[in-house]
């Protein structure tokens, strides 16, 4: 689900979690990921999906950078949890 909403802000959107997705170590993952963070003030929405959708892209990684699989799991786990607070929390 992409919740950007300026014309054309679609497709780059979607080609930089493509980038995301294709990452195959920890560091990429993260550098791919804070390109994409939401603005502080975005949606709630916008920022669970960002979550959930980093949460998978860790928990990728952790299959692929054995060398850190368990801080991979970590970060999959952080952004899962948060996902589910309230906005006010995060």
């Amino acid at each position: 689900m992409n919740l950007t909403h300026r014309k054309g802000g679609d497709t780059v959107n979607q080609d930089k979690w493509r980038e995301a997705r294709q990452a195959r170590t920890l560091m990429q993952a993260h550098d791919a990921l804070s390109a994409l963070r939401p603005s502080e003030d975005a949606a709630p929405a916008v920022w669970r999906d960002y979550y959930l959708r980093s949460a998978r892209v860790y928990a990728e990684i952790a299959e692929v950078d054995r060398g850190h699989h368990h801080e991979a799991l970590y970060w999959a786990d952080r952004e899962r949890q948060k996902a589910m607070k309230p906005p006010s929390q995060h």
